[in-house]
């Protein structure tokens, strides 16, 4: 099994289930909103972040995702063009966390091989991930999040990378990069630290590396689902108590989700979903987009709310055509939006086909 570099946003392969035939009614057309995650760390002046915010304007967007760069300089332009900013924050995935590197080694999640993803990151050199099970660690994202929401300049803060690592990564991916993942390997299967192993043995009486299979051990699972919805819900206070929304990008449905990369987020106190529907990784066409979305949005449904979700779009799978069918299908299923994947690949083509679509 080789180590490569592959795509940030991978998901895991999963095919969806069976679903309704009838298609939930989309949402009133001033309800459906175009956001885009922009990579805020380009060497932009304050003049070209507001050309290139005014193109999206002019298009229909509302809300940018921007990860990186000056807060105030990005954020200012985006609101001298009329749309929001929401601060894009790695959340468990903290490789460009220095302080935490050299501070807390003893935070980072550790494999059923009993490695740290600190000195062992799996796939790929950046995948290093501290434990949501640690107090500690979600005391220190907390202020994080906190800090962020209170920034005026802020309208509200998306999380990403707010799961366990992928024990599996998308179908498409595997040939890529010489991976087979028809099983759960133990490298890629987190977290086992000391405090994982103590606090589930303080719920359920065993050690999980004496479990004879965890991959089938719906305790164990269990516990990882909830220890990073746990962390979720401390990070939501942290910014609703400063008074802004809080949202995240999510794998594409809650099973696979839960699957895949132990993320529980149809349970998340959140105020909107983007869900990563990037149904080339997992070797899918557009309409499993919308089998997609009508998973999600019956899934939050059932919780008893009706929370946004939007559906998150990969630009480099997807050319103009593809992309108006991509939203058209979103919009039928009964997403609340879409979100494209990111700004510097939305063409001139690609906006003309944005505008038709929720025309």
């Amino acid at each position: 099994m080789r180590r490569r570099d592959f795509v940030r946003s991978a998901g895991s392969a999963v095919v969806l289930g069976a679903l309704p035939a009838c298609a939930t009614p989309p949402p009133a057309e001033s309800s459906f909103t175009l956001w885009s995650w922009v990579h805020g760390n380009r060497d932009r002046d304050a003049a070209e972040w507001r050309r290139l915010f005014a193109r999206l304007r002019e298009a229909g967007f509302q809300a940018v995702l921007v990860g990186g760069g000056d807060i105030e300089l990005v954020s200012g332009a985006a609101r001298a063009e009329g749309l929001e900013y929401h601060r894009w924050f790695w959340t468990l995935n903290r490789n460009g966390d220095a302080r935490v590197q050299e501070d807390h080694p003893e935070w980072f999640t550790v494999s059923r091989n009993l490695e740290s993803s600190l000195e062992h990151p799996p796939y790929v050199g950046y995948y290093r991930w501290v434990c949501p099970s640690r107090a500690p660690v979600r005391e220190y994202l907390r202020g994080r999040i906190a800090e962020l929401a209170a920034n005026p300049a802020v309208d509200g803060v998306h999380l990403d990378y707010v799961r366990h690592c992928d024990v599996i990564l998308p179908r498409g991916l595997w040939e890529r990069y010489d991976l087979v993942q028809d099983v759960e390997h133990p490298e890629f299967d987190f977290c086992y630290c000391e405090v994982c192993r103590e606090q589930f043995a303080a719920l359920d009486g065993r050690d999980p590396v004496e479990i004879a299979d965890p991959t089938a051990d719906e305790a164990w699972r269990r516990f990882r689902w909830d220890s990073v919805t746990g962390a979720v819900r401390e990070l939501a206070d942290a910014a609703h108590e400063n008074g802004k929304p809080i949202t995240a990008a999510v794998f594409p449905t809650p099973s696979i989700a839960r699957r895949l990369v132990r993320q529980d987020w149809d349970r998340w106190p959140l105020d909107r979903f983007f869900s990563m529907l990037y149904q080339g990784f997992y070797l899918e066409d557009i309409p499993w987009i919308g089998d997609g979305v009508r998973e999600g949005v019956a899934a939050l449904r059932d919780r008893g709310d009706a929370t946004p979700l939007n559906a998150g779009l990969y630009l480099p799978s997807l050319d103009p055509p593809a992309l108006g069918e991509a939203v058209a299908t979103a919009r039928r299923a009964g997403a609340s939006g879409v979100s494209t994947f990111e700004m510097d690949g939305l063409t001139d083509e690609h906006l003309a086909a944005l505008r038709d679509a929720v025309s």
